[in-house]
């Protein structure tokens, strides 16, 4: 968890002083963060993701979240871990998210790796016949900077797996959306969106011949193996003044929180994956509450739960999974 270097309640006086509230509008988005298991141990994971961990969400939960989804009218599921494909049951929630009336838009954030594991060869057509947008990790487009930030080899890895998703006709085809992510390798927040696109679209493109839809730009938050980090190294007090000291007022109105609910591997019920790590979780009195406990029409205007770690989706351009906000 984020060190409390800052007072306590920072974040909400900063909000109080621009006369911002921060309530959730109607729900878009259902996050479904399906565990922490991983085939990577990447310095900037908020979630401490790694081979190890044993939580995964079990294919009755997978069934109630169906249940509860196919009564609600929410046209977006994000699935978010760890890596998804790793969950034994992840084919079988897409294929049961695929038959819902009316059609949900899935989302997969694939960590590209995976796709070349054992075991996951069969993932990348997958997901294309199903036609699951894949947003990508990609924290640079050269090998230094990325292995640094991921482990040896995860380049070149990544690099096969995008020409693989390429020939499957994503980053093509308008209904197999790809876009990457790029996080910062260290304790600064990211250039401008818009710029750093268009370097990665010249350069993966002129030295690897591959096409990508977006590029999206998000801060690393002061959270778990992150947090660790900047802790080891001596930041950690920096960091947390930059990003309180970069607050922007004009990113609150898109914050991901406002319109997104988001989902534990076991059904317990949250304002974003952040929050999530911090088990900032939404309760009745002392009872933590699940996703099939709500009703998604009387969470509107609901207050939304803040920490100082909120600082960083704030900062400078802001940052939310659909990358920077103005």
């Amino acid at each position: 968890m984020v060190a409390q270097l800052l007072p306590r309640g920072r974040f909400a006086e900063k909000l109080a002083e621009h006369s911002l509230p921060l309530r959730h509008t109607k729900t878009e988005i259902l996050q479904i963060n399906v565990g922490k298991l991983c085939n990577l141990t990447c310095i900037h994971c908020h979630v401490n993701a790694g081979p190890k961990r044993k939580e995964i969400m079990s294919r009755q939960t997978i069934d109630r979240v169906i249940a509860w989804l196919a009564e609600t009218d929410i046209s977006t599921v994000d699935l978010t871990g760890g890596a998804p494909e790793m969950i034994p049951d992840f084919k079988y929630f897409v294929e049961r998210l695929t038959r819902l009336t009316p059609p949900r838009h899935i989302i997969d954030r694939c960590n590209l790796t995976i796709l070349l594991e054992p075991g996951f060869e069969d993932y990348g057509n997958f997901l294309a016949h199903h036609q699951v947008e894949v947003i990508a990790s990609m924290p640079c487009y050269s090998p230094e900077n990325v292995n640094a930030q991921r482990g040896d080899g995860v380049f070149d890895a990544s690099i096969k797996a995008l020409q693989l998703l390429n020939s499957l006709g994503y980053g093509r085809d308008p209904l197999l959306p790809l876009h990457l992510v790029y996080n910062p390798n260290g304790a600064f927040l990211p250039g401008p969106q818009a710029e750093l696109e268009a370097d990665y679209k010249r350069e993966l493109w002129e030295h690897f011949g591959i096409v990508f839809n977006q590029l999206y730009t998000i801060t690393n938050l002061p959270i778990a193996r992150f947090a660790s980090w900047l802790k080891n190294n001596d930041k950690l007090a920096d960091y947390m003044a930059v990003l309180n000291d970069a607050f922007n007022p004009g990113t609150v109105e898109g914050l991901m929180c406002r319109n997104t609910i988001n989902v534990s591997w076991t059904g317990e019920v949250f304002d974003c994956d952040f929050n999530q790590m911090l088990k900032m979780q939404w309760r009745d009195g002392d009872r933590a509450l699940a996703l099939w406990d709500i009703d998604p029409a009387t969470v509107e205007n609901r207050e939304i739960l803040t920490g100082d770690h909120c600082f960083g989706c704030t900062a400078g351009a802001g940052s939310s999974c659909g990358g920077a906000l103005v």
